[in-house]
């Protein structure tokens, strides 16, 4: 096919303006701290579209010290001062490829921020931190006279210092109780253990006692003690524990991450807001040999998009929170000032900064009572007054108010989401988080974490993260052990979180969720539990008995409950001692067709 004149000109031009610039040639070397002089090259090209910054193979190392800063608020983060080692502002067309090299970062640096850029691809580097941003505590002994545990650790990954009888860690500068998010892991898989649940520490009682360097004693802080081997994870405190994500993308446009290892992070290994078309190939969030957690938070996670957010061939695991988050953001009002004016609040503190709509952008407004859309609308302007609270005019209102608290959702910035052939495992909480309005295509990925394997939500009441589905195919994955940290974990939990003051309106929340040919390996039976959705499909799943924990007898296997026209058919259930229950509430239709008799409606 003979291309257009017009777009070969245009390609021309664009080989003639690319440039390959190597860094050893701006004394950018292994060895050394390179931190100013990366800040310093990459500003020097912010006019100069098509560049290739190239960094050949070796470990470049950045420290705080130089390195540029400025105020960022960044969603699901702690807002503040962050210094950066790659400000990636205004740019087009950049590519940093990094040959294999691995970027290690010392101190309370940001790797990769990109903001108001456009075609920016990052390949072929790893990220990591000199000193994590969570300690590792080994179980060595058991004291069961005192209820007490000895554990040992590496002072100098994971420095700390005992006063009176309370443990410090200190992280970069930061001092940090022991206090706060912790977890037990095993150190053979690297995940959550078996229950983990069951050993939470208790930090209202627990006391320190020296035993040796890298070595104490924990007295009464646990009830049921975590088993020796096991390996105890502590995180921090809110509101300080996440300060340092692996890579910010705002406000930006054709996005490409490839073959980019994260090993660490004090928050989230990607977090990417109000931006348009994002490709993930090959990215790998894992942790380091001598290191059993990875990320401080989510591998990846995006709020407020749209366009085509794309994932293939990635890997997720050691996480300590989710593989995956796709949502927008509901937007309370407090107070309707008039001339279509209201004075809305970012409500959750971790989302304090976001910009949650420009003019032209379609609005949904919602009743907070039963968070069901009732009319639809357009901003006009929005006029920021500080990071939690800004004013928001519409350019039309309904004839009559409803008489309930309001919220606003975008309609505009929804993504619409492809995950083929990738693998979340191993971490803490959920593999895949998805609400978005946008077209949704999960299949053929691989999934194990602790909690549920795809959660579809809604939360007008916490996070305020919006927000209903309207087509979403899951099909052909592999659900492995799903719930293995808490058997309450179901493949597929498909509902909004309502609170004790919410209820259901008129309609159904989701709609259109396709769960099909899927495979799940589980030793609780877990196979779904929805609520609210209008066109159910879950079809020609497998359910295979799995005997790597110990068995769980479910008693609600399948839960249906205030759903619209669900059909479960041709489902089969393999090798469990007595049949799997299906519940379907008296709000709910079903059609249940041709599954085989280890299936069973109560």
């Amino acid at each position: 096919m003979k291309l257009p004149s017009v777009i070969v000109f245009a390609c021309l031009v664009s080989l003639l303006h690319a440039r390959t610039i190597n860094v050893s040639d701006h004394d950018i070397v292994p060895g050394q701290d390179v931190a100013r002089q990366v800040n310093d090259l990459v500003k020097s090209i912010s006019a100069e579209e098509g560049v290739t910054l190239y960094f050949p193979e070796g470990q470049y190392d950045f420290h705080v010290e130089n390195a540029t800063e400025t105020y960022r608020a960044v969603a699901n983060h702690d807002n503040g001062l962050k210094r950066m080692a790659f400000p990636i502002f205004g740019h087009k067309g950049l590519t940093i490829d990094g040959d294999g090299s691995v970027f290690m970062f010392h101190g309370r640096i940001i790797p990769f921020t990109i903001d108001e850029a456009e075609d920016i691809t990052l390949k072929n580097l790893t990220i990591d931190f000199f000193q994590p941003f969570h300690a590792e505590l080994k179980v060595v002994a058991h004291n069961e006279a005192e209820h007490s545990i000895v554990v040992e650790t590496d002072p100098e990954q994971y420095p700390y210092t005992i006063k009176g009888e309370n443990v410090f860690f200190d992280r970069m500068g930061q001092e940090d109780p022991l206090a706060g998010s912790n977890m037990v892991f095993d150190p053979t898989t690297r995940s959550p253990i078996y229950e983990a649940y069951k050993y939470h520490l208790n930090v209202n009682h627990v006391k320190a006692r020296a035993i040796r360097p890298g070595s104490f004693e924990l007295i009464d802080g646990y009830d049921n003690l975590p088993p020796i081997g096991t390996v105890i994870i502590v995180y921090g405190v809110h509101p300080t524990s996440r300060r340092n994500h692996a890579i910010q993308v705002t406000h930006a446009k054709d996005i490409r991450i490839e073959n980019v290892t994260v090993l660490a992070a004090g928050g989230m290994g990607l977090i990417v807001e109000r931006t348009e078309n994002v490709t993930l190939d090959g990215m790998k969030v894992t942790s380091r040999a001598d290191r059993i957690v990875s990320t401080r938070a989510d591998a990846t996670h995006f709020i407020g998009c749209k366009g085509l957010i794309q994932l293939d061939n990635c890997v997720f695991e050691h996480m300590l929170d989710d593989g995956i988050n796709v949502h927008g953001a509901y937007v309370p009002a407090v107070e309707y000032l008039g001339d279509n004016t209201f004075l809305c609040e970012i409500s959750h503190f971790q989302q304090w900064g976001l910009l949650f709509g420009e003019p032209g952008d379609r609005l949904a407004i919602l009743s907070r009572q039963t968070v069901l859309p009732f009319f639809e609308t357009e901003v006009s302007d929005i006029q920021i007054l500080n990071e939690k609270r800004f004013l928001l005019t519409v350019k039309d209102l309904p004839a009559e108010m409803p008489d309930v608290l309001l919220s606003f959702e975008n309609l505009t910035w929804n993504a619409d989401l492809i995950m083929r052939n990738n693998a979340i495992r191993e971490n803490r909480a959920r593999s895949v988080l998805v609400s978005t309005k946008g077209s949704v295509l999960i299949e053929d990925n691989y999934f194990s974490s602790q909690m549920h394997g795809i959660l579809i939500e809604g939360d007008n009441n916490f996070w305020y993260e919006s927000g209903a589905v309207q087509d979403v195919l899951i099909r052909n994955n592999t659900f492995a052990n799903i719930g293995f940290g808490h058997p309450r974990g179901y493949p597929l939990l498909a509902s909004p979180m309502l609170t004790a003051d919410q209820h259901f309106g008129e309609g159904h929340y989701h709609r259109n969720i396709r769960f099909t040919g899927n495979t799940i390996r589980t030793f609780t039976g877990n196979i779904a539990r929805t609520l609210s959705i209008e066109d159910l499909t879950i079809s020609d799943n497998t359910i295979e008995f799995s005997t790597d924990y110990p068995a769980k007898q479910p008693d609600q296997s399948l839960v249906l409950e205030y759903c619209h026209n669900p059909k479960i058919e041709r489902n089969e259930v393999v090798g469990f001692p007595a049949p799997l229950l299906m519940t379907v509430t008296e709000d709910s239709t079903a059609v249940v067709n041709n599954n085989n008799v280890g299936l069973s409606r109560r």
